[in-house]
């Protein structure tokens, strides 16, 4: 049957600045539809700006702030998907979630690892893949339904 078409869907370059959070929450904004429950929006938002930022201080960290951060977002009828592509490291995203939840403190005291936490708690799909090309890829989905 293929894959559906994208209601709308829209990319973003920025640079490796967390002060370029305020320039992707723009972005974002233009995504909101009065339609969709506030908690869907609200769930994707956190996402996509904890995606980012440990793009920014983990990834990204020892490259120039200069080194461009790609993100695209796609709205479907019954989903969304954000992508945001970087420039670091290779990560083993699924072995760093078993591991934090073996720990026997709750992960979301501390301060680091919380924005992982966050994004797994908060889509129905969560994956970090090196690409290629040399990049990573973190993806997300949200399903509208899972947040009604």
């Amino acid at each position: 049957m293929g894959n559906p078409k994208p209601l709308k869907q829209s990319h973003l370059q920025v640079t490796t600045d967390l002060n370029a959070v305020a320039e992707v929450l723009q972005w974002f904004e233009q995504f909101v539809s009065p339609q969709l429950p506030d908690g869907f929006w609200g769930g994707c938002k956190l996402a996509l700006v904890e995606g980012f930022t440990n793009v920014v201080r983990h990834a990204h960290r020892h490259l120039p702030k200069t080194t461009p951060i790609e993100l695209e977002l796609k709205v479907f009828t019954q989903s969304m998907e954000i992508r945001i592509w970087d420039l670091g490291d290779p990560f083993d995203l699924l072995a760093k979630l078993k591991s934090l939840s073996e720990e026997e403190s709750d992960p979301l005291e501390k301060e680091n690892n919380r924005g992982l936490i966050f994004m797994y708690k908060l889509t129905d799909e969560l994956s970090y893949e090196r690409l290629s090309d040399h990049r990573n890829c973190l993806f997300m989905r949200k399903s509208i339904q899972s947040s009604r």
